[in-house]
């Protein structure tokens, strides 16, 4: 039997290594002034940053078409999906309408597709859940069930310096992000229980925000358990809010790394995501 999990870009993921499943990561695209920039493997993340930083016009972000589904489905017998919160991209639907399609021309194969009403590292976090329920031999039906009780602990809080392409993009009003540019503040939110990036705190300088991040992640019930932190070429910031989280919790599961292109065009430079488990 050929197990495949899937996941759009925005999990910042483009290998899951494992030897009794196969993945495909779905690219989403960010357009700007005519140029494309395909979120996959080969994508210059500074050089896009770079170019979106010196044009001034609109930019946008595209989803994966109901066909990039499809191929990432490739033959497989049992897929598992994680895709960017409804809220933010039509990414959900293009999979679930593909799900259904493949459903219907193969009604012996099952998929299952997770709205995971976040992105970044707490998508990280779900897509690599699916490895572990996969290997502990669970039937599709149970998989389903576990991963959507383990999306209820998990969760997303992000610290932003810039708003500019949220402004660009349509998202937020271009007086914030010109106030958040010039005094320095830094926006410290979580992805909401329904899938909005909700920004709770205004906090003045870096050092202020990570304590922040810290202080919410204990009040949302973190104790010890895993961690993932992206950054957009920041990290210094990443690794002080580590020493925080290690500071108390020196045995949990944590890692570190950079965001690729979706989430650095949300985060931009500077920008910090951390996914984590709660008891």
């Amino acid at each position: 039997m050929k197990i495949k999990i899937v996941a759009d870009s925005s999990a910042n993921l483009y290998t899951l290594d494992g030897p009794d499943f196969d993945f495909a990561p779905v690219p989403l695209k960010v357009l700007a002034g005519g140029r494309e920039y395909v979120d996959d493997c080969r994508l210059d993340v500074p050089q896009m940053l770079k170019e979106l930083k010196e044009y001034k016009g609109k930019s946008s972000t595209a989803c994966p078409s109901v066909g990039d589904w499809l191929e990432a489905f490739g033959d497989a017998d049992i897929v598992y999906g994680s895709a960017i919160t409804s809220h933010l991209s039509g990414c959900y639907n293009a999979a679930a309408i593909a799900a259904d399609e493949y459903r219907g021309r193969y009604p012996d194969r099952k998929v299952f597709i997770l709205d995971t009403l976040s992105t970044g590292p707490e998508m990280e976090l779900i897509t690599e859940k699916y490895r572990e329920l996969n290997f502990s031999g669970l039937e599709f039906e149970q998989v389903c069930r576990e991963i959507r009780a383990y999306q209820q602990r998990t969760h997303l809080m992000f610290s932003l310096e810039s708003l500019s392409n949220f402004a660009k993009n349509g998202r937020v009003s271009p007086a914030l992000a010109a106030a958040v540019g010039i005094l320095g503040i830094r926006i410290v939110g979580k992805a909401s229980e329904i899938g909005d990036l909700e920004p709770m705190h205004k906090c003045r300088g870096e050092k202020r925000a990570i304590s922040k991040i810290w202080e919410c992640m204990k009040e949302l019930g973190y104790r010890g358990g895993k961690v993932r932190l992206r950054h957009s070429y920041n990290l210094e910031a990443a690794e002080k809010l580590a020493e925080l989280i290690r500071g108390e919790y020196p045995d949990c599961d944590l890692k570190i790394g950079p965001n690729r292109g979706l989430c650095c065009y949300y985060a931009e430079e500077g920008g910090l995501l951390a996914g984590f488990e709660t008891e």
